[in-house]
């Protein structure tokens, strides 16, 4: 019996964060040598082409036979920690027509590749033995698992598990571009219609490849409607490298997940179709849809985002990023009442009244006393939704456990050029439970979050 692979991931497309088990076997190995160990040279890259060389080996492993005679391996511990968010574009992309390669992701216009999101695995496996009980330890047999492709998602406890044989895995194959209907996925949970300020910026993230390489992603339309249902306008957006995607599919990571930067504020950057309806007033209450295609077909779900109106309810608008279940970046603007506090922690020291150093005493008014040496300075948010829907109630479910949450600035005039500490900025959720409503429950449902900037706010040191 020949080394085999017994056990692998059902499918080619994965989440980190989730089983990765392979099962390797050699029993006439394991049953008529000595010393037997079985051994995976586990490969992480960012190209097929490398893939399962020296330049891409991450980590040798080795396990001692199981009862059942196999070698049994879990790699999640190690593919997640090979990839992460995608917080700043690359320098293909732009902001506001200008290439930067230290702009956020959720600002560009167009197209942005993924850095960081995606990787490739293959494994190689051995088996090792000696033929007698002191005799020198040689490699026996090689193995190589299939390529399989890794993003930074995860699975709920609840996200249903295909079995094939003794292989299982998440159906991951929704999130393919689809020249049928249905059509395919885009990498969030959040709901096909959303709202959004003129002034809010934001991305579309999508798995670019597709089933049977028969729907490249050639385009993305974007037909622009008035309050009433008018359409004002079809804009089509190629996918090419000059606007930050790419026009040959390639064989690197970068290329397998795309964002595409289509709220209103990214829009307002570039597009002077877009921009033409906010002069004229006309986008506003409306709305616009978003279709992924290759000229014959949409690929992914339509996406629908209404423009509120300007005036809103009096409320500033507080707009969060997160990071959501499938690695990619989820928007949502809360327009209702916020609160901001602020909590001070200081270092104190007693300081001595008058001056003792100098040639006379003088009595100073200002000396003297208490005082604080340090003060650490920290800014809380209490922010309200509006009455959301079914749908926006279970979505926020990602916004409750998600690692990373970031406060985005919204549009601003100025010129290209942005400055590194504008846009985003990092906080902490301190919201600790969530409640799932419904209508038939709750009736008009919303949800109050709070969260607490992650960096302290800057003050003065004595």
């Amino acid at each position: 019996m020949a080394l085999t692979i017994a056990q692998h991931p059902l499918y080619t497309l994965n989440t980190v964060g989730q089983d990765v088990i392979f099962t390797a076997i050699d029993a006439t190995v394991v049953s008529t040598n000595f010393n037997v160990k079985y051994i995976a040279e586990v490969h992480i890259g960012t190209n097929t082409i490398n893939l399962a060389t020296s330049t891409d080996l991450v980590g040798t492993f080795k396990t001692t036979p199981n009862n059942a005679g196999a070698g049994m391996y879990d790699f999640r511990p190690i593919v997640e920690s090979f990839v992460s968010a995608d917080n700043l574009a690359p320098s293909t992309s732009e902001f506001k027509g200008v290439s930067y390669n230290n702009i956020p992701t959720h600002i560009i216009d167009k197209y942005s590749l993924n850095q960081n999101t995606v990787r490739y695995l293959k494994i190689r496996f051995k088996i090792e033995g000696a033929a007698t009980a002191g005799g020198e330890v040689l490699v026996l047999d090689t193995e190589d698992s299939d390529q399989y492709t890794l993003f930074n998602g995860y699975l709920k406890r609840t996200d249903i598990l295909d079995l094939t044989g003794v292989n299982f895995g998440y159906d991951t194959t929704r999130f393919y571009l689809n020249p049928v209907v249905p059509p395919g996925n885009w990498l969030t949970n959040a709901p096909t219609t959303q709202y959004a300020n003129l002034s809010d910026y934001g991305t579309l993230s999508m798995y670019s490849d597709d089933i049977g390489g028969t729907a490249d992603l050639v385009k993305i339309s974007i037909n622009y409607y008035d309050s009433t249902g008018v359409l004002l306008g079809v804009e089509d957006v190629n996918n090419t490298d000059a606007n930050g995607g790419f026009t040959t599919y390639g064989t690197t990571t970068d290329k397998q997940v795309m964002y595409f930067g289509c709220f209103p504020a990214n829009l307002r950057n570039w597009s002077t179709a877009f921009q033409a309806l906010v002069t004229a007033g006309t986008i506003q209450g409306g709305y616009y849809q978003i279709r992924p295609n290759n000229i014959n077909y949409i690929l992914l779900d339509t996406i629908t985002i209404n423009v509120n109106c300007s005036t809103l309810k009096g409320y500033e608008p507080i707009r969060l990023a997160w990071l959501n279940q499938w690695g990619a970046w989820d928007y949502y603007t809360f327009t209702m009442k916020s609160v901001k506090t602020t909590s001070t922690k200081g270092s104190t020291y007693q300081q001595i009244e008058g001056t003792w150093n100098e040639s006379t005493y003088q009595v100073n008014g200002f000396k003297g006393g208490k005082k604080s040496f340090r003060v650490n300075a920290t800014e809380k948010i209490s922010m309200n939704t509006d009455f959301v829907s079914e749908a926006e109630s279970e979505w926020f479910e990602d916004l409750i456990n998600s690692p990373e949450v970031y406060i985005l600035d919204g549009y601003q005039s100025q010129a290209a050029n942005p400055a590194l500490n504008q846009y985003a900025t990092p906080v902490r959720l301190t919201t600790s439970s969530y409640t799932k409503k419904t209508v038939a429950n709750d009736k008009l449902m919303q949800y109050t979050f709070e969260v607490e900037k992650s960096k302290t706010l800057r003050t003065q040191s004595v």
